[in-house]
């Protein structure tokens, strides 16, 4: 069900806690960030219908405890910015001082919790945070396709305690465009996957992999698979828990996947005079940071022939230092020029959105960008994400209540 299901006075002055999905560490960086924009839609949907909108997020990975390096206050400032009218923000996302600002919201108003990862039971899904939260509002909305993925407090747990548990915009929007994928995808179908959350990205993988016609592999993910072949990837980043299943996923499927023959290396990022390419392994001592020349001119070529669907989630290399950001950029160039010749391209994760800023390829190069990374890879691989599956399913609704 999402939210626009129901009649327009079902709202009026309740209480309604939308997960959202403000992951946004760099706000004074990049002020006008995706994941706040598409949120928009619902927040503005709720409050012309009188509800009072309580938003919860989480931000960065906090060890689990107040830090202000991860306090959601500048985001509440930048929102009242976009939505030019007011946003509360309570310096916590459970308690009496929630409560009390809870209880002092009129109708319409907006108000923004502190960082849910500042309390251990939003990830461990504690059932007695969870029921905390709950106890904040009457209706739940999740517009966090992003976090959909894990099982956590404020996008599975609390959402068991409503009778209605909505979809909000954002999360119609993400299934509508990544559904058809899911389900039969126009052939010649290319996963390209990159990035740093190897462990996120392996585990989609594994369900991709069957699904794609062929793989291109860069970034941290690829170390693992190169290891597993026996090859020297020095100090590079590897999944050691991944080694054999990567082996075993090779033997089976080594003709669709392709993995960088070259690397632009180094002993660590800020080592500027110490840049260099290598062809094969690299040595140790040394990390690769980026796709070498070569394999950016094929993964180009394969990007190029004749696909009808791809799927890129995660950047080539460590991106944000120009050094070692030519294999993305390319990348990005070439997905965006697949669009221009009727391919069906999904960007996924907010590294790659920040990548295709960097390539100067802008939101209408692409069809769909997706808000979640490793959400949109298990999603479109065959994965039932929790904070979907809990939601309520459309077929219960009574006839009547769709009337207005």
């Amino acid at each position: 069900m999402v939210i626009s299901d129901l009649p327009d006075n079902y709202y009026t002055g309740k209480r309604t806690f939308v997960r959202i999905d403000f992951n946004v560490p760099n706000i004074e960086v990049d002020p006008d960030p995706p994941r706040i924009r598409r949120a928009i839609p619902t927040i503005d949907y709720l409050t012309s219908r009188k509800a009072k909108v309580i938003l919860a997020s989480h931000l960065g990975r906090p060890d689990r405890r107040p830090d202000p390096k991860f306090s959601l206050k500048p985001l509440a400032v930048r929102l009242a910015e976009i939505l030019r009218t007011n946003v509360r923000f309570v310096d916590d996302c459970i308690g009496d001082k929630v409560k009390e600002a809870i209880g002092s919201m009129g109708n319409g108003d907006v108000l923004l919790l502190e960082n849910l990862r500042f309390h251990k039971g939003e990830e461990a899904c504690d059932e007695k945070f969870s029921s905390e939260l709950a106890s904040l509002a009457e209706i739940y909305v999740n517009d966090a396709f992003g976090t959909s993925h894990r099982a956590h407090a404020s996008t599975y747990g609390m959402a068991r305690h409503f009778e209605y548990r909505l979809a909000g915009f954002l999360v119609r929007g993400e299934l509508e465009h990544l559904a058809r994928i899911r389900e039969a995808p126009d052939r010649p179908f290319l996963v390209i996957v990159g990035g740093v959350k190897i462990k996120d990205k392996l585990s989609a993988l594994k369900r991709l992999i069957d699904k794609a016609d062929k793989v291109l592999v860069g970034g941290c993910v690829a170390y693992t698979f190169l290891v597993s072949k026996g090859l020297s990837v020095g100090d590079s980043l590897v999944e050691q828990e991944s080694i054999s299943w990567a082996a075993e996923v090779l033997s089976k499927h080594g003709n669709k996947i392709i993995l960088p023959e070259d690397h632009i290396v180094s002993t660590n990022a800020d080592d500027i005079k110490g840049i260099h390419l290598v062809s094969g392994g690299i040595p140790k001592f040394l990390k690769g940071f980026d796709i070498g020349r070569d394999t950016s001119k094929r993964y180009a070529k394969e990007i190029a022939s004749g696909n009808r669907t791809i799927l890129w989630n995660g950047p080539m290399g460590l991106f944000e230092k120009e050094q070692f950001s030519h294999g993305t950029v390319d990348v990005a160039r070439s997905v965006a020029l697949a669009y221009l010749r009727g391919c069906t391209t999904i960007i996924g994760g907010g590294d790659s959105i920040a990548a295709l800023k960097m390539a100067d390829v802008s939101e209408r190069e692409v069809t769909h960008i997706s808000t979640g990374g490793s959400a949109s890879l298990e999603y479109i691989g065959g994965k039932e994400l929790p904070g979907i599956e809990i939601l309520t399913e459309r077929s219960i609704l009574e006839p009547a209540a769709t009337e207005p």
